[in-house]
């Protein structure tokens, strides 16, 4: 074999971080091992798969078709030498996960996932839908747990398990207790919502079509918890994942508003990349997230 897999390491690397030192950084080499290494990869082979602008590295087409095959070829040698090593099948994952799948649903399926195998290694990344499917993409996390669906070429969506986005507000709203609230209700209401490129306010300004350029949005904040504190606190009403309020309206510090006319289901999506080798650790992974009721 004319290459090594620290040369692969190596390249991998570079593709990542556009940048010898940083790449050597993040594998604990020196910048000139590092370097050598990329050069000697390139020279047996007689081609180029970086163009250089000082000491900024972008992938070429040549090394663009290489990322995902380097890529898996690496993952498939880092799952044998988790097995040679602890003779177990899982092994580490880096899973992404958008705010409310992560804060309400991956805690568990994270512990089960490391009660069957002592000693694996589970790194979780919490963000909106596009920063994760951007980490997807880059190989940065192996699989994403996503509620807004993607239209990418490379992006494998997996649907995973319905949900449901509930309108509501305080107990002490002017609308708490309507029955049904009509379109000249929401708006007519004052809205806290997500952010611009969650899952979220994907699905709210789907199920709000036609109304959106009328409503009087107040605040867009990142975290489900903040939009869930500022409504009890009267700041307006607010439309999130059941999943995430269901302590708080059984507690009825947040009370359902019904929406009957508008369409307010949703699908949560596994995120693959086409070309990612699918380890026995991520496997097991999807096999405990079908289980979750």
């Amino acid at each position: 074999m004319r290459y090594s897999l620290r040369q692969l390491e190596v390249f991998l690397a570079c593709a990542h971080h556009e940048n010898v030192s940083r790449a050597a950084e993040s594998l604990n080499m020196s910048q000139s091992a590092a370097s050598t290494a990329l050069k000697e990869f390139e020279q047996q082979f007689e081609l180029r798969l970086f163009e250089r602008t000082g000491k900024r590295l972008r992938l070429n087409e040549l090394g663009r078709q290489l990322w995902p095959r380097a890529e898996e070829l690496l993952e498939r040698a880092r799952e044998l030498e988790q097995t040679l090593a602890t003779h177990r099948d899982l092994g580490r994952l880096k899973i992404g996960a958008t705010l409310t799948i992560g804060n309400y649903l991956a805690a568990g399926i994270m512990a089960r996932y490391m009660e069957e195998q002592p000693g694996t290694r589970v790194e979780l990344e919490v963000d909106n839908t596009s920063a994760i499917a951007e980490g997807v993409l880059n190989f940065e996390l192996d699989l994403g747990l996503i509620e807004g669906e993607l239209n990418h070429p490379d992006l494998e969506m997996i649907p995973w398990r319905d949900d449901e986005l509930v309108v509501f507000c305080a107990p002490g709203h002017p609308l708490a207790g309507r029955k049904r609230l009509t379109d000249r209700d929401l708006v007519a209401a004052t809205w806290i919502t997500r952010e611009s490129g969650s899952g979220t306010r994907q699905s709210f300004e789907r199920a709000m079509a036609g109304l959106l350029p009328q409503l009087h949005i107040r605040l867009e904040l990142q975290h489900t918890e903040a939009i869930k504190r500022a409504v009890e606190a009267g700041l307006g009403i607010s439309c999130l994942s059941r999943v995430s309020l269901a302590d708080a309206l059984k507690r009825g510090s947040l009370v359902e508003l019904p929406v009957p006319q508008r369409d307010l289901s949703r699908e949560f999506y596994f995120a693959l990349h086409r070309q990612k080798y699918r380890s026995a650790g991520i496997e097991r992974w999807l096999e405990l997230c079908r289980q979750v009721p």
